[in-house]
């Protein structure tokens, strides 16, 4: 063996460089305060191994991006693992980066002839940053697409350069492929191989210069090896185990729903690492937002870049402890008073709730059989009425109708219901509270609107009201009957049962004692009509027809009541109304199912 390793060391050498590395002098001997500079290379190796693993499985583009991270998380065996890994160690780095730094600016270690270290260190603090920055964008996701916009809208208020560097990043006016390629280009190559190449610069120059100790010394001097390695290796395994408890504990890293420049996203936040700076926008409004974005964090670079000038005395040293324990602290306050807000804020944590069923509700989406189109994962959701019929009721319904009890998404409108509440419509529970001499003139149905004093609430508040035990049988015959129009998937097991007690309903709809035919109609074109037509009632052509034109002839006709005619007016597409209407009616695609 010692043949091979002297014919190695004497065409490389490598044997007096171990020596160098491993027997080091460590003034004071080992200390933990020194582990900081190898937890960060141990950090960054982790973070270009597994990016190189996630590379293979990513594809940068508008309607593969997401798709592809997608598959990695959900797919690819141990891809979440992977993704977790990567995500956790980089938001580790940032905490590392701080606690590095802290270390140095304590014992001095700025100081000439440290300054280019130092300044080689603050770059490298950048740069990882900025690849946490273009890292954001890459799921494509809802979260990172809004978050992205709002860091380049910030970059875009930079004095004359700010537009210009906007365009070039984004890659033109608006976001899509070519900016997804410029931050994978950027997170993948240009980023990481300039923190490779100031890693080098950074640790020849510590090596030129060695350890700075921090006076006075308890211990005599030591090499490097064994002690301080072995303190090396339990720091680095100590912040492996972190992250992979993180990893564990939340399943990898979030991926939002398919990033959609149609859907706005209230709940979009930066990283915690870049929340002071979120914060701290918000003191400088309109015009003033340079000054928070641009002036005051160039200002705090331009302060550290001086400290190693600032510590050649011993107050200058003590000032720039304190500014940096002053910065740390105002972080920290600002960090948590984002928190705090977000935390106290309904519509916030209601946009993050929307946003957690949106990701829930996507994946079970591309699990279907059907899988993810090739129109890309964002056409799932835009096509789902579980998704879209609950923003399109609040947006277009809820200032009238709500659904129970609200706006279908916990919201209150300010003005009170006008029309019925749609919740469960044309079930059998539904029907019944509208035959309720109780509820009919409540809020519930036709208490809020002119119809409140017609025919129907005086049928049932007089008519039914004095129903006998077998008129009331009849009636619920009726009901069921009726229902069943619908189709309801909620009801195909009730209707399938009753079969014979829906057919006698029917008899029963169309009989003078029940009256129905008298306003209604009812599978007979020659009835006198006045109210909605009751052939298919609820049923999906139904209801698309109805929401389309509600003063048609075949329901309201002149007797509408204020609802808006979203189809003739073209105030909601053909797909929005099928949306809303195979929500009411429950008609969405569930886990499982075909």
């Amino acid at each position: 063996m010692k043949a091979p390793t002297n014919w190695l060391d004497h065409r490389t050498g490598y044997k007096k460089l171990l020596h160098e590395t491993l027997f080091e002098n460590v003034p004071g001997g080992a200390r933990w305060r020194y582990v900081w500079g190898s937890t960060l290379t141990f950090c960054f190796a982790v973070q270009v191994i597994t990016g190189l693993a996630l590379w293979l499985g990513y594809s940068p583009g508008a309607h593969t991006a997401w798709e592809s991270v997608y598959f990695i998380q959900h797919e690819m065996w141990g891809g979440w693992f992977l993704r977790g890994l990567h995500h956790f160690t980089a938001q580790a780095m940032t905490v590392l980066l701080v606690l590095h730094l802290m270390q140095v600016v304590i014992d001095g270690a700025y100081k000439a002839p440290r300054e280019v270290n130092f300044w080689f260190g603050l770059l490298l603090l950048l740069l990882v940053l900025a690849l946490s920055l273009t890292g954001y964008l890459l799921p494509w996701d809802q979260k990172g697409y809004w978050a992205t916009r709002v860091a380049t809208s910030i970059m875009a208020i930079t004095p004359v350069v700010g537009p210009g560097l906007q365009q070039v990043l984004v890659g033109g006016s608006d976001y899509g492929h070519q900016t997804l390629t410029r931050f994978f280009a950027l997170h993948a190559g240009v980023i990481p191989g300039a923190i490779a190449g100031l890693i080098v610069l950074h640790v020849y120059l510590f090596r030129r210069h060695g350890l700075t100790p921090k006076e006075p010394r308890r211990k005599p001097d030591a090499p490097f090896w064994p002690e301080q390695v072995l303190r090396d290796a339990v720091a680095c395994l100590a912040v492996l185990a972190v992250v992979l408890f993180l990893v564990v504990r939340y399943h990898g890293a979030e991926l939002d729903a398919p990033a959609d420049p149609s859907e706005p996203f209230s709940a979009a936040r930066p990283e915690w690492y870049f929340l002071f700076l979120f914060k701290l926008l918000k003191y400088f409004p309109g015009g003033t937002e340079v000054w928070g974005a641009i002036f005051l964090p160039g200002l705090l670079l331009l302060v550290l870049a001086v400290l190693p000038f600032l510590g050649k005395w011993k107050l200058g040293h003590r000032f720039n402890v304190g500014f940096l324990w002053a910065v740390l602290a105002g972080a920290t306050l600002l960090t948590w008073l984002s928190w705090k807000e977000d935390n106290g804020n309904p519509d916030y944590l209601s946009a993050v709730q929307a946003a957690r069923r949106d990701a829930e509700r996507v994946v079970v989406l591309a699990q279907s059989p059907t899988g993810i189109p090739e129109a890309g994962a964002v056409t799932l959701l835009r096509g789902d009425a579980l998704t879209q019929g609950p923003k399109l009721f609040a947006r277009n319904c809820a200032t009238c109708h709500r659904y129970g009890g609200d706006d279908s998404l916990g919201g209150q409108p300010k003005d009170p219901p006008s029309a019925s509440d749609l919740k469960g419509f044309a079930s059998r529970e539904w029907l019944a509270g509208l035959l309720d001499p109780a509820t009919v003139d409540s809020p519930r149905y036709f208490g809020g609107s002119k119809h409140k004093g017609g025919n129907m609430v005086k049928f049932v508040k007089e008519d039914v009201a004095g129903f006998s035990a077998a008129d009331q049988a009849q009636l619920k015959q009726a009901l069921a009957a009726l229902s069943a129009e619908a189709g309801l998937k909620a009801q195909s097991v009730a209707d399938t049962r009753d079969a014979a007690l829906i057919a006698e309903g029917r008899k029963q709809l169309a009989s003078d004692a029940m009256n129905c035919t008298s306003c209604h109609k009812f599978h007979e074109a020659d009835e006198n009509g006045g109210a909605p037509d009751l052939t298919g009632y609820g049923s999906r052509d139904w209801l698309v027809a109805f929401i389309s034109n509600s003063a048609h002839e075949r329901f309201y006709g002149t007797h509408n009541d204020r609802m808006p005619a979203f189809g003739a007016d073209q105030k909601l597409s053909e797909q929005e109304i099928g949306l809303i209407a195979d929500w009411l009616r429950g008609e969405w695609y569930v886990a499982g199912t075909r």
